[in-house]
């Protein structure tokens, strides 16, 4: 864990130096960032124009979970998706070598080699509306939610990374894996609202298959008190199993990788 934390720190470094060479980059993230960051509060505010509550959601609940959305998002955008971009585009092209060869845990490398540093700015949106939601509904969180929301955050973590995994390991076998990206990014755009408002089928989708629901809706459940410490040790137990999965996967792919020189 050290280990990894110490890598991707020195890629996020380089990732820095790289971004603050074009640094209009950074202006353009912002603007992006935050028109789609008011849309989102816009149609937030819209609906409660109309109603007090939405399935028993009220508006400052709901902004507390757009914040969730935007941080784990913010996170996934900055280093797990485009590294994992970067891991179809190596196998498709066969340079996937130069990483295998070197003297780390290739599933390591793969996983942080890309870092988008300006992406960050999503995740302090995220935390700021996440902040301000909580201050605004006057509740204490507590050392309890605060611990679940942690525990719920890192589950819901893994298995999106499971996910993601898995996903750039099918690479090994198909060539135009990555048109599935977008179908990531349009059920991951369901996050916006409480799981629980989908019919059944989408509810089920958006839990046991892309694992949107753990890893936003749980997460913000358990900071705002509406989540049990038994739901959150099932999170943790998917979350754990997720990562035995697809580390398992990852292994049988990598052997069926022939490699430039094949």
């Amino acid at each position: 864990m050290i280990g990894y934390l110490r890598l991707l720190a020195l890629y996020i470094r380089l990732g820095a130096l790289g971004e603050l060479q074009y640094r209009a980059n950074f202006v353009i993230q912002l603007i992006d960032s935050l028109v789609k960051t008011g849309i989102a509060l816009v149609g937030i505010a819209v609906v409660f124009s109309h109603t007090q509550t939405l399935g028993g959601w009220s508006r400052m609940e709901l902004q507390a979970l757009l914040g969730v959305f935007l941080l784990v998002g913010g996170m996934i955008n900055m280093v797990l998706e485009p590294s994992m971009i970067q891991l179809m585009d190596d196998v498709r092209k066969g340079t996937l070598d130069y990483v295998i060869l070197k003297p780390e845990d290739t599933q390591l490398l793969v996983s942080a080699r890309q870092v988008e540093i300006w992406k960050f700015i999503d995740i302090v949106l995220g935390l700021g509306i996440l902040g301000y939601s909580l201050w605004q509904l006057s509740e204490p969180v507590g050392l309890q939610r605060a611990a679940l929301f942690g525990a719920t955050l890192l589950s819901g973590g893994a298995l999106i990374y499971s996910f993601w995994l898995m996903l750039a390991t099918c690479s090994f076998w198909f060539v135009k894996i990555t048109n599935i990206l977008n179908i990531f990014e349009s059920m991951y755009e369901a996050g916006k609202w409480p799981v629980g408002l989908y019919p059944s089928w989408l509810r089920n989708t958006l839990t046991f298959i892309v694992p949107v629901a753990v890893a936003v809706s749980i997460p913000a459940e358990a900071l705002l008190g509406r989540l049990n410490v038994q739901t959150a040790l099932i999170a943790a137990l998917c979350g754990g199993t997720g990562l035995v999965l697809s580390r398992w996967f990852w292994t049988v792919g990598l052997r069926h990788y022939s490699g430039a020189s094949a």
